[in-house]
């Protein structure tokens, strides 16, 4: 179902990501002052390529000065609950304590269920039986607060989600894995796609771990690259 989709919108970064980054990196080895470097900084070949080189390092403090932010919708509890388990990043969500659902809520549907016709009926029916005593309870004055903790993983939020560059990096090296959930696997590459229109050159790096590891490290393995252990068996 299309109302299943995460909306997501990129709704801010710095005007001057690659310039800022690279007067980041450039102010660790030069007398120059960073005022002058970012002046003097044209040459966008150039300014790749000392990033490149700073970031294969390890040097990921000079990515941290970036902060970019996320409007998101139409995803689950379940999906939001992943999402804030991350660190170093902030969060404005939409609030069931204040918010009041009125009708049948929003609620998002698993594809693993809505291609079973039978269970999907069943989904539905449960979902409506959930909206009808959430707002009996409402009707009868219990606060929103408290009606609440009827409703399930399945009701639909809305986010609003910050993060420097190094940690959506983080993000989409783990939950770009075909190991993490579907759900927020969709919502942190459309995340990443949205980031990647405006600054393509960081398609590579926004991937997800295995595409920098070499290999795979997880238990199961979906054969994407070789598993750890054989990537390291000795002949």
């Amino acid at each position: 179902m299309e109302n299943n989709k995460p909306v997501v919108r990129l709704i801010s970064k710095p005007e001057s990501m690659l310039k800022t980054i690279y007067t980041a990196c450039r102010t660790c080895y030069s007398a120059e002052s960073p005022v002058n470097i970012y002046e003097s900084a044209v040459d966008e070949e150039k300014m790749l390529k000392l990033i490149e080189r700073v970031i294969s390092s390890g040097h990921y403090s000079t990515i941290e000065h970036i902060q970019i932010t996320f409007a998101i919708s139409n995803v689950s509890r379940a999906c939001t609950h992943q999402l804030v388990r991350h660190r170093h990043m902030s969060f404005s969500q939409k609030s069931q304590r204040y918010v009041k659902e009125k009708g049948l809520f929003d609620y998002i549907t698993p594809p693993t269920i809505e291609k079973n016709a039978v269970l999907s009926e069943k989904y539905d029916e449960f979902m409506k039986k959930v909206s009808d005593f959430y707002q009996e309870l409402v009707d009868t004055g219990i606060p929103a607060e408290d009606a609440r903790f009827v409703l399930p993983n399945a009701a639909s939020s809305s986010i609003v989600a910050s993060l420097n560059l190094r940690e959506l990096i983080h993000l989409a090296n783990i939950r770009l894995c075909t190991r993490a959930q579907y759900e927020i696997r969709i919502m942190v590459k459309m995340m990443c796609d949205e980031l990647i229109k405006e600054e393509p050159w960081l398609g590579k790096y926004l991937t997800p771990k295995c595409e920098k590891l070499g290999y795979c490290d997880e238990d199961k393995c979906c054969g994407r690259k070789t598993p750890k252990a054989e990537f390291f068996k000795k002949d």
